[in-house]
């Protein structure tokens, strides 16, 4: 197994990784379609909504990374796009979903499985930093009402720098903010071109969090639970 006795900082990524996006969207979501039963007239449940909302979201988030869409598209067309394939075509309803995902989503507070254990364990031996392509203003919110807050030293945001991961130059900021050295450094992350592939073209050591087992051609350490990290480091 991989050494890791060289590491001092360790980056993280958060959603997906710390913070159960998925849980976590799904409880908004599911707040927004009972307003919007009363408010808008919908009809559809909520598993109807989330078996076109994930896809269409997905790829908005992959255009937004690929600097094809802003921010403030990426917010309003998933949804827009979502009730358009739903056959509700009404900018409004889609406004008005979009401003309550980004109220209510930042308080949910369900972390994913041995967070708070992990992060214990490691910010006695490490210093731990976060690097997301998240929103600034909803990440923050985040990381304090689900009281994780306090493990990290830095929290750098796409938008402090204006590029996002994989661009080597977030990663460079990241090291320069936490006066970290890149081989004294390791990224954890759930998306693999983003937080892995990232890191290692900026001479980041890398570790894959995924939450499936079907990584035999992955030539990194790929773990799917985080409680793993506390047997390699």
């Amino acid at each position: 197994m991989k050494s890791y006795k060289h590491i001092k900082h360790i980056f993280f990524d958060l959603d997906h990784t710390l913070w159960d996006f998925d849980k976590n969207s799904e409880e908004t979501l599911t707040d927004i379609i009972k307003k919007c039963k009363i408010n808008c007239g919908f009809n559809f449940t909520i598993v109807e909504f989330l078996d076109v909302y994930k896809p269409v979201n997905e790829k908005m988030w992959e255009l937004y990374r690929e600097n094809k869409i802003l921010k403030e598209d990426l917010r309003v067309r998933r949804f827009s796009d979502t009730l358009e394939k739903l056959g509700i075509d009404n900018k409004e309803h889609a406004e008005f979903m979009a401003d309550e995902y980004v109220n209510i989503s930042p308080y949910k507070t369900n972390l994913l499985p041995n967070t708070i254990e992990v992060l214990e364990y490691l910010s006695k031996k490490y210093k731990l930093h976060i690097i997301t392509n998240g929103f600034s203003e909803i990440q923050s919110i985040k990381l304090k009402t689900s009281n994780i807050e306090k493990y990290f030293d830095k929290v750098i945001t796409s938008e402090d720098i204006g590029v996002k991961k994989p661009n080597p130059l977030i990663f460079k900021y990241a090291l320069k903010q936490a006066s970290a050295k890149a081989n004294e450094s390791l990224m954890i992350g759930d998306n693999y071109e983003a937080d892995v592939i990232g890191a290692i073209n900026s001479k980041i050591d890398a570790i894959y969090f995924c939450d499936t087992n079907n990584n035999n051609s992955i030539k990194i350490l790929t773990i799917n639970d985080l409680i793993s990290l506390k047997s390699v480091l």
